[in-house]
C-alpha cells in the first residue's frame, strides 16, 4: 500500500454530523498521524496522544502541515476525550465504523481486553495520500509509534 484508503470520516462539530473525506485531512498536505486502540485507555492517554501533544510545535517545524490522532471511536468520545485531556494542538479523526483502519489492514482483535476489534498502535508520515513511512509497534506495545521517533525520522528527512 502506498496511498491511504479513500474513506469518510463523520464528525460531530457544533451539533451537527459533518463528512470529511480522506483528500479533506490528507490531499497537498504533509500529515502526521497516530492510531492507537482506543480512547481513555492508559497507554493512549497516559502517554501516545500526550507525547504528541507536548511535542506539537517541534514536528510542525519539520514542514508538517498538520498531526491527527486516529482510534476506533466515535466522534462523541473523541470529542469528550479531546476536552477531559485539555488538547489543544493535535487534532482527531474518529474511525468509528473503522473503514480507514480496515483500508490500512490495521485492524487487531482485542476481544480477550473486552475491546473487540481495534486499531494496532502505529504512526505514519503521509504526503499528499502518499505514505512515506509507518511506524507499527507489536500489539499490546508502545516502543515506536511514538513522537520521539517520529522527530527522529524527520530529522533524518532534513538531514
Amino acid at each position: 500500500m502506498n496511498k491511504v484508503p479513500e474513506v469518510n470520516f463523520i464528525y460531530r462539530i457544533d451539533g451537527k454530523y459533518v463528512s470529511k473525506n480522506t483528500d479533506d485531512i490528507f490531499a497537498n498536505k504533509k500529515i502526521v498521524i497516530f492510531a492507537l486502540p482506543g480512547a481513555f485507555t492508559p497507554t493512549c492517554s497516559d502517554y501516545h496522544l500526550p507525547s504528541y501533544e507536548e511535542r506539537y510545535d517541534e514536528i510542525i517545524k519539520y514542514g508538517v502541515d498538520g498531526i491527527f490522532c486516529l482510534s476506533m471511536n466515535d466522534p462523541f468520545v473523541q470529542n469528550v476525550w479531546k476536552k477531559n485531556f485539555n488538547i489543544k494542538k493535535v487534532n482527531f479523526i474518529p474511525d468509528g465504523n473503522g473503514d480507514f483502519t480496515k483500508g490500512m489492514n490495521m485492524l487487531t482483535d482485542r476481544s480477550e481486553a473486552g475491546m473487540g476489534m481495534r486499531s494496532f498502535r502505529y504512526s505514519m508520515y503521509v504526503v499528499n495520500k502518499e505514505i512515506v513511512k509507518i511506524f507499527k509497534d507489536e500489539n499490546g506495545k508502545f516502543d515506536v509509534s511514538d513522537a520521539g521517533t517520529m522527530i527522529n525520522f524527520l530529522k533524518s528527512l532534513n538531514a
